[in-house]
This record gives C-alpha cells, structure tokens and sequence, in this order.
C-alpha cells in the first residue's frame, strides 16, 4: 500500500511538471492559433541557465529567477523575430518553421555549453525526505515541485478568470480584429502570453533539472508528452492542461511501476519485463486513443 501511495506521489509529480509545459503550449496555441514545436526549447534553456547560475552562485532561487528570465526574454525575442510573421500562414509553415528553431537551439546549446550533460544538484535545505505516513519517507524536493505546480495553477485561474489582461487575452483569441479595434495592442498582448507561455517552460525545466540530467535535445521527449496531455485535455484549455497532465502522469508512472510485477504472475520473468516495457510506453498512447474515440475534442475543450 504504502508502495501504490509512493508512485501515486511520482505520478503527481510528473503530471505537475507536464502540466507547466501544457499550460504555456496550450495557451499559445489556444490564443495565438500557432503550433510552436520549439516550446522544449525553452524548457532546455529553462534547465541550462538554472543548473549553470546554481552550480556558480549556489542558490537555487537565483538560479529559478534566472532561468524563468531567460527562457521568458527568449520567448519574447522569438515571437517578435520569427512567429509574428506565421499567424495567417498554414499550420504546415509553422511547424516547419518552430522545427527549424528546435534544430538551432540544440546547436546553440551544444556550442555555448558542450555536448556533455550537466547535473543540479537538489537545494541543500530542500535534500530530505518527510515522514508522510508511518514507513512512508518522500523526498521534500518533489513536494515542492508539486507545490509549485499547484500554485501556478491557482495563477493562470486568476489572471484568465479575475483580470482585466486575462478578459483581453481571451477577447483576442476570439476575435483579434475586434480587439484591435478597441485600442488593445494585439501584438504586445500577443508576445506576453508567448513569453509566459516560455516562462512556464522555463520554469518546469529548472525545476527538473535537479532530477534528471541536464542535456542537449532534453526538450523533445517532454514536449512529445505535452502534446499528449493537450491532445487528451483538450487544445485551449487550462482546465483540460490540468486533467491531461495528471492522467498521462500517474498513467505513465504507474504503468513503469506495476505492469512488470503484474505480469510476473502470467509470464516467464524475461517475457513479463520485456512486454510491460512495451505496454508502458504505449499505455499513454492507448489512453489518448481511447479519450479521443470517446470525446474526439479532449475531455475539456476550450470552445463549444
């Protein structure tokens, strides 16, 4: 029990993490009508900038301000240099175009800090772990990344529900012209909701950092899970980013965790081990397909 208890925590963490990078993806496509492929990049450059002013400075805040600054003021330069030019044109030329930037800040990683890995380390007061249950030990990092999340999430509620900006930016992602006409700059409001589209990146990249290995390319896997989560919580909607990144977390963390125990029972040990690491890479696949036949808009769309 106390096992299920502990991956149900990992399992929260995850949809946490992914649901900081749905949250900027989801509103960048939901408002602005653009696919930006390039979204991992800003989750790397989250990670990079963190993990190099925390290994020279020691402190993790600064290294979490840092980081969310960089990947902000990279979102804004690359919504004012490339992506304002693609919102009237096909979904095609901005794929092409996002994927050519996933390409140049790869290299720009490599060049600026080499092709090897570097590590975070977890913040000193935060390397421990808290009782929660009787034999039930967690570590206090990821509680605080879960914390976080929550709290990121209370935000963007906020600003979209209680806020003059977020009534704006919703008026813009239904009709621009209009919105335009009412004396609102569309394009200022347009490059802050990319910039905290990235900033939101950023964020979940720093705050990974300390568990995985910071390394070039690092924003491909995650943004193919965050398109998962959008797909199955519905494009547009902050609501359905929360659901989906929950889902697709605890789907895929209890998955790794059970399925080869599970299987022990049926099949020969080798056999089990290498079916259950088929079935959990697939297990978020197989419940994207099976919501979309159910609800082919996702669980929460954002229109309609």
């Amino acid at each position: 029990m106390l096992l299920v208890i502990e991956q149900l925590l990992n399992g929260l963490q995850l949809g946490i993490t992914l649901f900081l990078m749905a949250a900027g993806l989801t509103l960048v496509f939901g408002i602005m009508q653009v696919i930006n492929l390039a979204h991992g990049s800003f989750y790397m450059i989250g990670a990079y900038v963190g993990a190099t002013v925390a290994a020279h400075t020691g402190s993790f805040l600064l290294a979490m301000l840092a980081a969310v600054g960089a990947a902000a003021l990279v979102g804004c330069v690359v919504e004012i240099l490339v992506l304002r030019h693609l919102y009237r044109r096909q979904h095609l030329d901005q794929v092409l175009a996002t994927f050519g930037l996933i390409m140049f800040f790869n290299e720009l990683i490599r060049i600026v800090w080499g092709r090897q890995p570097l590590f975070m380390n977890v913040p000193a007061g935060l390397n421990k772990s808290i009782e929660l249950l009787p034999g039930l030990p967690y570590p206090t990092y990821r509680l605080v990344v879960i914390a976080v999340g929550l709290l990121v999430a209370l935000f963007l509620w906020l600003m979209f529900a209680k806020t003059k900006v977020g009534m704006q930016i919703r008026a813009g992602s239904s009709n621009r012209e209009m919105i335009g006409a009412l004396g609102v700059n569309i394009n200022l409001l347009y490059t802050l909701v990319f910039g905290l589209g990235a900033l939101l990146a950023g964020l979940a990249g720093v705050m990974a950092g300390p568990i995985l290995a910071v390394e070039p390319g690092m924003g491909e896997s995650i943004l193919i899970l965050t398109f998962v989560v959008i797909v199955i919580g519905g494009i547009g909607s902050i609501r359905g980013a929360v659901a989906g990144a929950l889902l697709v977390g605890m789907v895929d963390t209890l998955g790794r965790a059970f399925l080869p125990s599970l299987l022990r029972t049926i099949l020969a040990t080798a056999t089990a081990d290498s079916v259950a690491a088929s079935l959990s890479s697939m297990a978020i696949y197989i419940l994207m397909a099976a919501i979309l036949v159910w609800k082919p808009r996702g669980l929460f769309p954002a229109h309609g």
